[in-house]
């Protein structure tokens, strides 16, 4: 955004130098990135008066001209410029002038060229006529400036120039704004900060805002059919006008802050929006049909030609601007071709209006569609200001193109706007800001940025009602902010002494977990990821699947209100995106062992016991991908392909090192697009993640050529029921002995084996203190169908156990085996 620092002096005359002000906008927030100087002095430069011009007798492109430049004799002066006449005014620098003129090698370089006599093609020339750009008041370098008649021969041009109403020197400073404050995107609102930090006065522009109705409302009529992303549209009639060149001073602020002028009618509209930041644009109101301004959206795919003369396909939902037949602008972003303001428009209608502004980010991002109109509404323009914006315009266009007002104006709203009000305690706002500063203070550096106070009796807090172009501050802290940024963030000392606690800080045991858990996976081979928390829309709503932990909740994905782009555009489900989008690239840049792991939060608007933000719930999960080769190829090594088994180990691993209880891993049945095969994973039957193989059409979306395989599990879930043991403590070991038993047994060969332990560990309760399977047999000495299986029994107590009740216990959990799942004690 750039500002004009001689425009700026309009609205606060604050005595500094362009650096010193820079230092102070920068210091309160609106970082100024760059400062170019526009124009010089234009010392030794003169009013001149070409009495002839006759040809270059060496040269058929150049001319030999006498000017007068004031009471001595005229002087030869050579000039190749085109538009050049006998009788014509213009501006002569006089020989030893300095002029910043652009480079050669960098058009937007100014480079000091010193004016001297020289002989050009066998003529001397004493001196140089001048364009607008050799000049510094203007862009047109196709020819010389020509001045008006009455211009007086032989003065100082920087005298007739500053008349004009035009600096000569002036800078422009280019300021980074950020996206929260939308009220510094125009002059006016630079200057507000600048009085409240300088203690001047702002000085608005004086502005006579006409009611609604009178002859305008029967002239035109405004209604607003997309009511949900259109809150007010304004429109004045200006009649009369004729539609020319700009007068020099508009021009020279317009060209200060990179605008090229076109003509009065829209240098005007574009004038305001710089001034004011509200965006403006103006219809050739003999075009309108039926004399109408509907704002609507499209409800289907629609072509439309705008202002640039560009063909654009718009999507459906596209909101429009049209009159009784057919669309005439894309609101908030580009007028159309079928109501451009021409030379021969007599009548403008002029529109002001508050357009929602996720609306038009969509349909400028769409369309790729970049203007200072988009620009502007993107960040929430003041929705009170459409109005006075409005009306500047008609008075500007009535006194510079002759034009008359249509008494009254036309204004539709959609939704009744109430200023936010927010209560400040003094006592909070010191604290946070670190300095006693009085109520009077707050109250006078709020009310300069155009809020309104009311004090407390104790003075101790204050009913602040917040002003419409400030939409980024909602909260009490918020003030507290503006509060220490307009007193000054290097006015606030260091403080003397910080409390230290005279003891250890206790690291939380959740927090402990987490680090243990990343030192056995870097342990185990496996990188730690961070991925982006955003995701396009479609690819958090693929990913928000039941067996995932991010959609067990089911709700919907968090969109982001603002996002900067569609790749931004939603809050992610599931850690498994931004990973296989690294897996991809690695696959493919060579990598041919991947082993990977994030922790990190995911967030789903449903509700839950975990809910901080009702509606909102998120989540910790830790995710785990494997894919490729098992080891780095080697001599002596044996290379293999990872599988399910490779991580449901790890799996295994993880939950034992947290002491989860009765952990299972049950197969799935129901199909999903993101896994091919899974196994939920729970916990004394609460989900606490799942195991799964990525299916083929993920991986062809990702590019990964070799099978992947995940773990993505609740950390949130599993930190809790871990709680219990995260703390460690002393356990003295047994002094009673242990008696192991095998058992075998032989199952059909679809039975899971899992089901098996969990069957022997209910069955076997008191006295069974742990099972693990030794050998699994699938061959000639057994039936085809049927599969052996053998497991080590422990059995122990805290007093020395006898064979006859471990034999009693270890029949039990034969016969339940055999009842349960057909299962023969293998001899």
């Amino acid at each position: 955004m750039i500002i004009s620092n001689h425009w700026l002096s309009d609205y606060v005359s604050h005595d500094l130098s362009v650096d010193d002000l820079a230092e102070l906008l920068t210091m309160c927030g609106l970082e100024v990135e760059g400062i170019v100087q526009i124009g010089s002095s234009l010392d030794g430069v003169v009013i001149g008066h070409v009495l002839t011009c006759e040809p270059h007798p060496n040269a058929d492109r150049l001319r030999l001209c006498s000017v007068k430049i004031g009471e001595a004799e005229p002087v030869t002066i050579v000039c190749g410029a085109p538009n050049v006449e006998a009788g014509q005014k213009i501006a002569v620098a006089t020989i030893g002038s300095v002029l910043h003129m652009p480079s050669r090698e960098d058009p937007n370089e100014k480079i000091a060229v010193t004016v001297r006599k020289s002989k050009i093609r066998g003529e001397v020339s004493f001196g140089m006529i001048c364009s607008e750009v050799e000049l510094g008041v203007g862009d047109d370098q196709d020819g010389i400036l020509v001045l008006d008649h009455e211009a007086p021969v032989g003065e100082a041009f920087s005298d007739w120039i500053s008349e004009e109403g035009v600096p000569l020197v002036d800078h422009a400073i280019d300021i980074a704004i950020t996206p929260n404050r939308p009220d510094a995107v125009c002059h006016v609102g630079v200057a507000r900060d600048v009085a409240a930090l300088t203690g001047k006065q702002l000085k608005m522009p004086e502005i006579d805002i006409p009611d609604h109705g009178k002859a305008a409302t029967d002239e035109f009529s405004v209604t607003i059919e997309a009511t949900d992303v259109c809150q007010e549209y304004v429109g004045i009639l200006v009649r009369d006008i004729r539609v020319d060149e700009s007068p020099r001073w508009l021009k020279q602020r317009l060209l200060a802050v990179g605008l090229r002028p076109r003509n009065n009618i829209v240098d005007i509209t574009n004038y305001v929006m710089y001034e004011l930041g509200q965006p403006l644009h103006g219809f050739d109101f003999d075009t309108l049909a039926d004399s109408k301004i509907i704002v609507r959206k499209t409800s289907g795919e629609t072509e439309f030609v705008t202002l640039d003369g560009n063909k654009r396909t718009l999507p459906a939902g596209t909101m429009m601007i049209a009159d009784g037949e057919r669309d005439i602008a894309i609101a908030g972003i580009m007028g159309g071709e079928n109501s451009e303001v021409t030379r021969e428009t007599t009548s403008v209608l002029i529109e002001s209006a508050y357009f929602d502004p996720v609306q038009i980010r969509r349909t400028a991002r769409k369309l790729q569609i970049q203007t200072d109109a988009s620009y502007r509404f993107e960040r929430g323009v003041d929705p009170c200001a459409q109005a006075r914006a409005a009306a500047r315009a008609a008075e500007l266009m009535v006194r510079l193109a002759g034009g008359t007002l249509v008494p009254g104006m036309v204004s539709a709203r959609s939704v009744t706007v109430k200023p936010t009000r927010v209560t400040l305690r003094r006592a909070r706002a010191n604290a946070l800001i670190g300095v006693d500063l009085p109520a009077a203070k707050m109250v006078s550096l709020l009310e300069a940025i155009g809020f309104e106070i009311q004090i407390s009796d104790d003075e101790e807090s204050f009913d602040c009602t917040i002003p419409t172009f400030r939409p980024d501050i909602e909260r009490e802290v918020d003030i507290i902010e503006e509060v220490a940024r307009l007193y000054g963030f290097d006015k606030i000392p260091e403080p003397v002494r910080s409390s230290v606690p005279d003891h250890a800080v206790e690291i939380p045991a959740q927090r402990l977990l987490r680090e243990d858990i990343r030192d056995r996976l870097a342990a185990l081979g496996f990188r730690e990821l961070y991925t982006n928390s955003m995701l396009r829309l479609e690819t958090a709503e693929a990913f928000q699947v039941d067996i995932l932990p991010g959609g067990r909740l089911g709700g919907n994905i968090v969109k982001t209100l603002n996002p900067i782009s569609q790749e931004m555009a939603a809050l992610r489900p599931s850690l498994l995106p931004g990973t296989l989008a690294i897996a991809g690239y690695n696959a493919n840049h060579g990598r041919k062992s991947l082993r990977y792991f994030e922790i990190g939060n995911v967030q789903i608007r449903a509700h839950s016991n975990e809910s901080i933000i009702d509606g909102y719930t998120e989540k910790e999960l830790l995710l785990l991908v494997v894919s490729g080769d098992d080891a780095a190829s080697g001599l002596h090594q044996d290379v293999r392909k990872m599988d399910y088994f490779d991580l449901k180990g790890v799996a295994e691993t993880l939950l034992r090192a947290v002491h989860l209880a009765e952990v299972r891993f049950e197969s799935g049945t129901s199909q999903f697009p993101v896994a091919s095969s899974y196994s939920i994973i729970t916990s004394v039957g609460e989900y606490v993640g799942v195991l799964g193989e990525l299916s083929a059409s993920i991986r062809k979306q990702y590019d990964i050529p070799a099978p992947l395989f995940f773990l993505e599990l609740d950390w949130s879930t599993i930190s809790r029921l871990a709680e219990p043991f995260l703390r460690k403590r002393y356990e003295a070991f047994s002094r009673f002995p242990v008696v192991e038993r095998d058992l075998a047994v032989t199952v059909g060969a679809n039975t899971p084996v899992g089901k098996l332990l969990q069957q022997i560990r209910e069955s076997g309760k008191p006295l069974l203190s742990g099972v693990s399977v030794f050998d699994l047999y699938e061959g000639d000495q057994i039936d085809s169908t049927m599969k052996s299986v053998a497991f080590s029994l422990k059995f122990s107590a805290d007093r020395t156990l006898v064979d006859k009740e471990v034999d009693l216990c270890f029949d039990g959990i034969v016969k339940v085996l055999k009842s349960e799942s057909g299962a023969e004690l293998r001899r």
